[in-house]
């Protein structure tokens, strides 16, 4: 297809930039990337924050890996300590619980009278997409997203 994207890692093909990211955020890449190593390449790449806020964050914090264990039952339900959202299965607690529902958004809209947080990139350009706000049309984000995907590979394999 001409105008998809592939992923430069497992040459899937995607018919968006989101749907790359998202791809990418998920961790079932090849490439070993989740969720966490993209949002600390886009913060060490973004530096003037044109997307992203700065964040505080305590050292290693990224490398923390949160779970729910069976004292989450309450009797009914496995229950979200943070948010006493209810799930049917252990598994079901802990893919919430490792979204980013708790996340603080590190990401913004680029355009400064929108400026609307994300808390995933995938969000971010699913945003940018659907050309809401009016910050950059369809087609310049699918380029945009070709050329940082091109970008973020190249800092990858240069180290």
């Amino acid at each position: 297809m001409g105008n998809s994207i592939g992923c430069p890692f497992c040459k899937n093909s995607f018919t968006t930039a989101s749907g790359v990211t998202i791809h990418l955020e998920s961790g079932t890449c090849t490439s070993g990337l989740n969720r966490s190593k993209i949002n600390n390449m886009v913060q060490h790449l973004d530096r003037n924050n044109i997307i992203t806020r700065p964040m505080l964050t305590m050292p290693g914090y990224d490398r923390v890996e949160t779970i729910a264990t069976s004292r989450s039952w309450n009797g009914d339900f496995f229950e979200c300590y943070l948010c006493n959202r209810e799930f049917t299965t252990l598994k079901g607690l802990n893919q919430h619980i490792q979204s980013p529902a708790h996340e603080q958004a590190l990401y913004h809209c680029p355009k400064v009278s929108c400026a609307r947080p994300f808390k995933a990139l995938s969000g971010l350009v699913q945003h940018v997409e659907s050309e809401t706000c009016g910050v950059m049309r369809f087609g310049q984000v699918q380029k945009q997203a070709k050329r940082g995907i091109q970008s973020m590979v190249g800092r990858m394999i240069m180290g």
